[in-house]
């Protein structure tokens, strides 16, 4: 198991969604992904996507105005 960061901020919907599936495309199993953005609607966004494509959110925060969600890397 591995961990890994991903940096989307300054993008809008629905760029940090995309960008977490992309690099989730290139991840193994029970890896996990921070993903640190400035997009408010990621929050409800990242988690919607991990439910319908199996992953799992693990942590998520909002600090200095950044939003950072933590991905769990599950079979899809």
């Amino acid at each position: 198991m591995s961990h890994y960061t991903l940096d989307a901020k300054r993008m809008m919907c629905p760029m940090p969604v995309i960008k977490t599936q992309d690099r989730v495309a290139e991840l193994q199993v029970d890896d996990t992904l921070e993903v640190i953005c400035t997009d408010p609607g990621a929050l409800n966004d990242i988690p919607a996507w991990c439910r319908i494509n199996g992953h799992e959110v693990v942590g998520s925060k909002e600090e200095n105005g950044e939003v950072i969600i933590t991905v769990k890397v599950g079979e899809e």
